[in-house]
């Protein structure tokens, strides 16, 4: 079976079961505030097998002080990562992380933006592994042969800061951005110089995709969620940003869960946006 959204601890582990050499994992785990973290915890136990991919150096690309915190790394640069993981055009990659998907759902887009489908992230991460008393390991696999994997018609969208700005008041795209209220707000900014949100942007807070549990709501509250925010708008114009287009990656992936696939990504997102001289901000609620 191949999974393109979700997939479950028992699920993931019975696939391990029929045929490890079918499944790649990958352990996204990572702290924003401290980079080292993600290499720590996959240190001190991953899923057996799993392979760690750091947000900085696999997820994201060269900063220029003006593209954003996490640029998209370049696309030959991403499957060469993906061959070096060992993965294969017909491999199907699963990612988790310690944050309920907020990191592994990065890779989940990325490895769709590079045409691969056979991908998922588990549902609850490294904390619902643990809790199903899944069996868990402390030593890195051995140096995985060179996979076959390559690049094909990518299946996401993304809008670059020069559409996003030109449209601005045009009603060409409904911004959803996945930060939490306060830093929608222009409060409490710690990660990036200027505080605000994209001149009529709406809030959708992506940790509210998920349960108090850590697992993703269901599918109908998913949706009625994000058509309830978008007040009729389509799909097709939806436009996802956070801070730096990571956790904006959480949002499209409870949408695909929901079953509206083929919103965009603005993947410079807040740091990008915020750093140029002259883009409007705004403050407060949403409009």
């Amino acid at each position: 079976m191949q999974y393109e959204t979700l997939v479950g601890v028992d699920e993931l582990a019975q696939a391990l079961s029929a045929d490890r050499s079918k499944v790649l994992v990958v352990d996204c785990s990572f702290d924003l505030a401290d980079r080292r973290a993600g290499r720590r915890l996959y240190e001190g136990g991953h899923i057996p097998g799993a392979r760690h991919a750091d947000l900085e150096e696999v997820l994201s690309g060269a900063k220029t002080g003006t593209n954003g915190r996490h640029p998209l790394p370049e696309r030959d640069s991403f499957a060469r990562a993906m061959r070096a993981l060992g993965a294969h055009d017909d491999t199907q990659v699963v990612a988790y992380d310690n944050a309920g998907g907020m990191f592994a759902a990065r890779l989940w887009w990325l490895l769709r933006w590079a045409g691969h489908r056979a991908a998922a992230v588990l549902d609850g991460g490294m904390a619902a592994w643990r809790a199903a008393g899944l069996p868990v390991e402390t030593d890195e696999p051995a140096r995985a042969a060179s996979g076959t994997f390559s690049l094909r018609d990518a299946l996401t969208r993304t809008v670059s800061l020069d559409t996003l700005r030109a449209s601005l008041g045009s009603g060409e795209y409904l911004i959803m951005d996945a930060r939490a209220a306060d830093r929608f707000r222009g409060e409490n900014e710690t990660l990036d110089p200027i505080g605000g949100h994209i001149p009529g942007a709406r809030n959708r807070f992506f940790r509210d995709n998920l349960t108090d549990a850590g697992l993703f709501r269901s599918a109908e509250e998913l949706r009625r969620d994000f058509e309830a925010l978008a007040g009729g708008v389509p799909v097709r114009q939806w436009v996802n940003q956070c801070g730096s287009g990571v956790t904006a990656c959480h949002n499209l992936l409870a949408q695909a869960v929901a079953g509206l696939p083929g919103a965009a990504l603005y993947p410079g997102s807040w740091s990008e946006w915020s750093a140029q001289p002259g883009t409007p901000v705004a403050t407060g609620p949403q409009d």
